[in-house]
């Protein structure tokens, strides 16, 4: 049987539906009762045995740092991708980023490694690949610079590859994969789907810089055939193609028949605008929408 963690993510409900799709015995765990119906939705736009697809699940409420409900969830399993983590590029969150992404991932590879699982498959992102010198291709041999202006979010997703070279070491069969920013149908209120849901409500600006994208299916794919071959503790980027920014916005305005943005925002307006997003975030706590790491990666 195959355990899917983060399956009422966007990225684990569409690998759900592709497993199930092969008719794979599935346990997925969840958190959150009210997230199911992401997995559901996103069922709906591919299938019309939406309900009776969903039902096949074994589902698993559990947390990846309460041990005794993993070690539930873990009973009977072979094979696991780990999809579960904590995105976020607010300073703040840090602590929570360290004890889902880093501590969260240990568990699971403790996990994997004591239950004799086969193989794992860890979800990881292109944000924990190295930076790069100006001028040098990314690849996976790129080597981390903790001296870098890394996102709190890159930190711990590199945290957490480490994790997974620890149970490499010991003994589990590894699969890591570094995926860019994922796009696809699905949830539109988080990640790359609140992208689109911006541009369809109006936007005037875009930014420069490059934005590495790759389709959800695509993802899929990959983590299966990766799992399913003789390979075994490596790590592979999973991107299609490198678009700007602006051609990444107007795109999805076209696509949507709504007005495409018009203007760049320059560096001056970004920093203005991380400024008082900061100051927003502690006269009224409203959470942060922008910050100094994430106007840094729109290369400027």
């Amino acid at each position: 049987m195959i355990l899917i963690t983060g399956g009422t993510g966007f990225l684990g409900a569409h690998l759900l539906f592709k497993l199930l799709s092969e008719n794979q015995a599935v346990r997925a765990i969840y958190r959150n009762e009210k997230k199911l119906k992401n997995v559901k939705r996103i069922f709906s736009y591919y299938t019309k045995n939406a309900d009776t697809l969903f039902d096949s699940i074994e589902w698993v409420k559990a947390d990846l740092n309460d041990i005794p409900s993993l070690m539930e969830a873990f009973k009977s399993i072979t094979h696991v991708y780990h999809c579960a983590a904590f995105v976020s590029f607010e300073p703040d969150k840090f602590n929570s980023l360290q004890k889902i992404n880093i501590e969260g991932t240990a568990n699971i590879v403790n996990l994997c490694l004591s239950e004799h699982i086969k193989k794992l498959c860890y979800v990881s992102s292109i944000a924990a690949i190295g930076k790069p010198k100006q001028g040098v291709i990314t690849t996976e041999e790129i080597d981390w610079n903790p001296e870098a202006d890394n996102s709190v979010y890159a930190i711990t997703k590199y945290g957490a590859e480490l994790e997974v070279w620890r149970g490499a070491q010991e003994g589990l069969h590894t699969i890591i994969i570094n995926p860019g920013v994922i796009i696809g149908p699905g949830i539109w209120k988080h990640g790359s789907g609140s992208i689109f849901k911006t541009v369809h409500q109006g936007t005037n600006y875009y930014t420069s810089g490059l934005v590495p994208l790759v389709a959800v299916h695509d993802v899929v794919n990959s983590m299966t055939q990766l799992m399913n071959s003789a390979l075994i503790n490596e790590r592979f980027i999973i991107v299609a193609e490198n678009w700007s920014y602006e051609q990444f916005i107007k795109s999805i305005a076209h696509a949507l028949n709504v007005k495409p943005p018009g203007k760049e925002a320059k560096k001056w307006l970004l920093l203005l605008g991380w400024r008082l997003d900061w100051l927003t975030n502690k006269l009224f706590g409203k959470r942060r929408k922008l910050t100094e790491t994430t106007c840094k990666y729109f290369n400027f």
